[in-house]
């Protein structure tokens, strides 16, 4: 099954970087470990790896199961969320990091080339399928490592392809701040979503049903943790 027709919302319209590389050999093989980094207001939150499960011009998909071990940011006593913590309370060469294993369930992720969002089939016990997580972000790729600049505003997808909006509130309040973006960004992020959402409401790829069966081959294996992250800033 391929990943399908580049869709509406890959214009990447907040600065997405399309670069996926593919220079190194043997870069498409289903099964090669990347790096997915996630960043936060420019500090690094998480970094989890990942499986390639398909690469072609349109996008890639990557497989990340729970429970892999990954680096996480090492907060201060009392701090749950480094979303929580505002930018001129953190330390200015970034949080150092701890060991941890990745808390979410399994997860499917299309990351669409020149999209400023990518798209997750979410599944649960028995890899059962729980519906869509859409997450904006801006995404650049540096030959193994796919560093994300979340853009906090997401979508949640049921199944049955109804749709909601995800953490507005904490949207609005990191607009204009520097470390975020700005009210003009912030109006091409809720943009891009918005043609995300159509794209539910009509059943299209990558909501028409494909990848909701997924199941990764039984030859893969939990991915180490890899090294310690180079850059805990964006």
């Amino acid at each position: 099954m391929k990943v399908g027709k580049r869709d509406d919302a890959s214009n990447g319209t907040t600065g997405a970087d399309s670069r996926i590389g593919t220079s190194n050999r043997g870069s498409n093989e289903p099964g090669r470990i990347l790096h997915w980094n996630f960043f936060i207001g420019g500090h690094l939150s998480a970094s989890v790896p990942v499986r390639l499960v398909e690469r072609t011009p349109e996008g890639q998909l990557v497989w990340m199961e729970a429970g892999t071990p990954m680096w996480c940011t090492a907060l201060p006593r009392g701090a749950t969320h480094l979303r929580d913590i505002a930018p001129h309370e953190r330390p200015a060469a970034g949080y150092p990091v701890v060991a941890g294993r990745w808390p979410m369930g399994n997860a499917l992720f299309y990351q669409p080339t020149g999209a400023a969002h990518s798209v997750l089939w979410l599944f649960g016990r028995r890899q059962k399928f729980g519906g869509w997580y859409v997450n904006l972000e801006r995404r650049v790729h540096h030959g193994d490592d796919i560093d994300i600049a979340d853009h906090e505003l997401d979508i949640n997808v049921a199944p049955d392809r109804t749709w909601q909006w995800k953490d507005e509130e904490s949207f609005a309040e990191k607009t204009g701040h520097p470390a975020y973006w700005t009210a003009e960004e912030a109006v091409a992020i809720r943009t891009e979503g918005d043609r995300v959402a159509r794209l539910a409401e009509a059943g299209t790829f990558p909501f028409d049903g494909s990848w909701c069966d997924f199941r990764p081959p039984a030859a893969w294996r939990t991915p180490p943790r890899p090294p310690v992250p180079r850059h805990p800033l964006l």
